[in-house]
């Protein structure tokens, strides 16, 4: 139980967002209609759990869509939004693009809003069941080089555990 306690403490602790080079934010899935700024994000009081709406919640929960503007959630928490809303974001921080994580991809990366948000998915075979690729995103010595991806599949260990335990040796039982 101890264990569990310091990981949750942990967790409370991590970054909401980073950026590379000052010029790609980074948070785990999204933009929030009350953060305008890198500096509002910065204002934030990061120590805590995050909470199920507000802020710190958009910016863990909201996910890009194809219509204009903000949109309600299908989630239960955070927004959509809307390439209007990604591209203002990035001209009032001067950066050049969003990399995020939240959202399954089946080919383990897409990007969406005319090639200025891209999500980077990282687990392959999402819960063992979903059978999705896998992606790391590579960004070159510049900036304005496009960045690359290197895709993966789950390993074969991960596969379905019926037919894990039929090929198990009986010594292993």
């Amino acid at each position: 139980a101890n264990v569990w306690k310091e990981f949750t403490s942990l967790f409370d602790t991590l970054p909401l967002s980073a950026a590379i080079e000052n010029q790609v934010f980074c948070p785990h899935a999204g933009l929030s209609p009350s953060l305008d700024t890198i500096d509002h994000i910065q204002a934030l009081h990061r120590f805590q759990e995050i909470p199920h709406e507000g802020p710190m919640c958009d910016l863990v929960w909201s996910d890009p869509d194809e219509r204009c503007g903000w949109g309600i959630s299908p989630r239960g928490a955070g927004y959509t939004f809307g390439a209007d809303i990604t591209e203002q974001f990035l001209t009032t921080n001067n950066f050049k693009f969003i990399v995020r994580a939240h959202q399954l991809v089946m080919e383990g990366y897409s990007w969406t809003h005319p090639n200025t948000c891209v999500t980077v998915f990282s687990a392959p075979n999402y819960c063992y069941r979903c059978g999705n690729m896998a992606a790391i995103m590579e960004i070159m010595d510049s900036i304005e080089t496009r960045p690359e991806f290197v895709m993966y599949e789950a390993s074969p260990e991960q596969g379905d555990k019926k037919e894990r335990d039929q090929r198990m040796p009986d010594y292993f039982l």
